[in-house]
């Protein structure tokens, strides 16, 4: 049976076509794969589905019914589900409180039923097999425990149509078996499911079909059993794509960043030491939860550090702050873009420009320089390829990709010889992740020092020149060479004798 038909639509921003006649549809019990580039449109779909806003052109038929504009509750009351890779729970409030928003139970007298609600939401969480404290504020939950949080909101009222935005960016290898599970029950049920993800090994383990979308078009919707992953990304781009990490040669000159025995207040890292030279990309890897997105947020002055020494440069940094950094010539890139890294009501020019104002560059006699403002956004944006290419663009209408590049630009509007970069491709597609990793090839070309902090172990395989290891707030391991591969990696990812990483 078809669940959903889209017929012709088309969805304009700002003058942009965002999207451009496009057809769809999902029948009932399949996993359709929507793929593209970021930009290509993918989010804007879901988002009329979602009812989030209304399309400018063309027909949905919902079980064959034509509806108009659908609201945001018209869609759930419709029996539609939605997981957005950018999360819609409200950090101020509790689990439960967040899985029953808008839906409370209430007694006969008219109150909130705390008990059906703590009861159905733990049972639910449970059957799912997510490991969530149901009384917590959200704002204190990891990524990944928020992401769990999402999807049980979203199956909690049994959705005929399952929108599934990236669900297992922040999901462990575990959990996200847990996941696909999920959605072989889901399926068996009749549930129809729209998947959008850039993990061909994703694809391939639970699509059934693949709409591919280009600049805002329809390119094909194919059976995913017929189609080659190369064929996939050429769909995707137009172009072919010989491979997707480029040969970094190392070149490591000065140490540039030192750490030594650093730890933090709550022991998330206990005494962990690293050293960076110029030329050189250096990974950080481990389990989720492991410490090393805490490690580098504490470098930049983001944690608080209870023991342990910085230094920079030669230099020694006492008390480490963001400002303080920055002076230093390092830049962080946050995990979360929308919560830490963007002010998503802003245009491109500003994001890209924050960190840099009060440079002489930019300031002339307490007022901004806005015409080298302006210059300083367009280059940098035309150097990273920003689509659309306007720096008056608000950047909370760009794709998740966009945003991404967004925010690596503002540590090329100044100088920088440090970069730490944690999780810098989660959601974006193949092909803005192969740019970013020019220019990660680019900035150790031209002698600065990377560190990179990924979930993904390909990622992390093929872009390091050397490979520290966390478990359980420690360094363990450091892998160099040949000794850079999946086998050792994960031995030392799962190794239960957590010791202290021998001097070298």
């Amino acid at each position: 049976m078809q669940l959903l038909n889209l017929q012709g639509v088309t969805k304009r921003f700002q003058g942009v076509t965002a999207l451009n006649s496009v057809d769809f549809d999902l029948e009932s019990g399949e996993v359709h794969v929507l793929f593209g580039e970021n930009g290509a449109g993918k989010s804007t779909l879901i988002n009329l589905i979602a009812g989030t806003f209304p399309p400018d052109e063309g027909q949905c038929f919902l079980e064959e019914h034509e509806i108009g504009r659908l609201s945001p509750a018209q869609s759930r009351d419709a029996g539609i589900g939605v997981v957005f890779q950018e999360f819609s729970l409200v950090p101020q409030m509790t689990v439960i409180e967040n899985l029953f928003l808008g839906r409370e139970h209430k007694s006969s007298l008219g109150r909130l039923d705390h008990r059906r609600m703590k009861r159905e939401g733990q049972l639910a969480l449970s059957n799912f097999g997510f490991n969530v404290d149901i009384g917590k504020r959200v704002g204190d939950l990891s990524r990944a425990q928020q992401q769990m949080v999402e999807i049980t909101k979203a199956l909690l009222f049994q959705p005929k149509i399952l929108i599934l935005d990236e669900p297992t960016a922040s999901l462990t290898e575990a959990e996200a078996s847990n996941l696909f599970r999920l959605i072989g029950e889901l399926k068996a049920k009749g549930v129809g499911i729209i998947y959008v993800s850039h993990r061909m090994k994703e694809i391939r383990a639970l699509a059934d079909r693949v709409t591919v979308l280009r600049d805002g078009r329809l390119v094909a919707t194919v059976p995913a059993t017929t189609v080659s992953d190369d064929d996939l990304v050429t769909l995707m781009t137009g172009r072919q794509l010989d491979r997707l990490f480029p040969e970094i040669p190392c070149k490591r000159g000065d140490v540039r960043l030192s750490v030594s025995d650093l730890a933090l207040t709550g022991a998330a890292v206990k005494k962990a030491t690293l050293e960076v030279r110029a030329g050189e990309i250096v990974g950080l890897g481990g389990l989720i939860g492991s410490g090393q997105s805490e490690f580098v947020r504490a470098i930049f002055g983001l944690e608080p550090i209870s023991g342990g020494t910085i230094v920079v440069d030669g230099k020694q940094v006492t008390n480490p702050t963001p400002r303080t950094m920055l002076e230093r010539d390092i830049t962080y890139f946050p995990a979360d873009r929308v919560a830490e890294g963007l002010a998503l009501t802003r245009r491109v020019r500003e994001n890209v420009l924050f960190s840099a104002l009060w440079l002489q560059r930019f300031t002339r006699y307490g007022l901004l320089n806005l015409g080298e403002e302006k210059s300083a956004a367009r280059n940098v944006s035309e150097r990273l390829k920003l689509r659309p290419n306007n720096i008056e663009y608000v950047v909370e209408n760009l794709s998740g990709g966009n945003r991404q590049k967004v925010l690596l630009a503002r540590g090329l509007v100044r100088p920088t010889s440090i970069f730490l970069f944690d999780e810098p491709t989660v959601g974006i597609d193949v092909n803005a992740k192969f740019e970013i990793y020019e220019l990660m090839r680019e900035l150790v070309e031209e002698g600065c020092a990377v560190v990179l902090v990924s979930s993904d172990l390909q990622e992390l395989l093929h872009m390091s020149h050397r490979l520290l290891i966390f478990n359980k707030g420690r360094i363990t391991a450091e892998l160099t060479g040949d000794d850079i591969n999946e086998e050792k990696a994960l031995k030392c990812f799962f190794a239960e004798d957590v010791l202290e990483r021998p001097a070298a």
